[in-house]
């Protein structure tokens, strides 16, 4: 049932519709990173974080939701839910990387990552969740 391409099989689609996700849920500053053509077993990572680890939570059961209404997959691991620092959520063809304000800071996948291209995505309007 494809038209123009294959959304199901395409993980730049599921990644973007995980950013705008976390991004509906109050997720700070989602990046969408294109990291197939250096990372053999992913085709993107999506890196969000949130101040507090409530809304760690919130924002991977969020994104969670969002893929699954949506047809998508179902994620292969899910690592850090004890900890709620950082959250990695693995569905192979793309990888969610959740974190707190702090790991986020400490880490920094987007500098480690900075020779990736980021994929450009509008973020949700404020009043679209209302």
């Amino acid at each position: 049932m494809s038209t123009e391409h294959d959304t199901d099989t395409d993980p730049t689609h599921w990644a973007l519709l995980a950013a705008r996700a976390a991004a509906a849920k109050g997720g700070n500053d989602p990046v969408v990173l294109d990291v197939g053509s250096v990372v053999a077993i992913t085709g993107a990572f999506v890196i969000v974080s949130a101040g507090n680890s409530r809304l760690v939570r919130t924002l991977v059961d969020e994104v969670e939701a969002k893929i699954t209404e949506a047809g998508g997959p179902k994620p292969r691991r899910v690592e850090g839910r004890d900890t709620l620092q950082w959250v990695l959520v693995d569905y192979g063809d793309f990888v969610v990387h959740v974190f707190d304000d702090e790991a986020r800071a400490f880490y920094e996948l987007e500098r480690l990552w900075s020779d990736v291209p980021r994929l450009e995505w509008d973020e949700p309007p404020a009043a679209a969740e209302a």
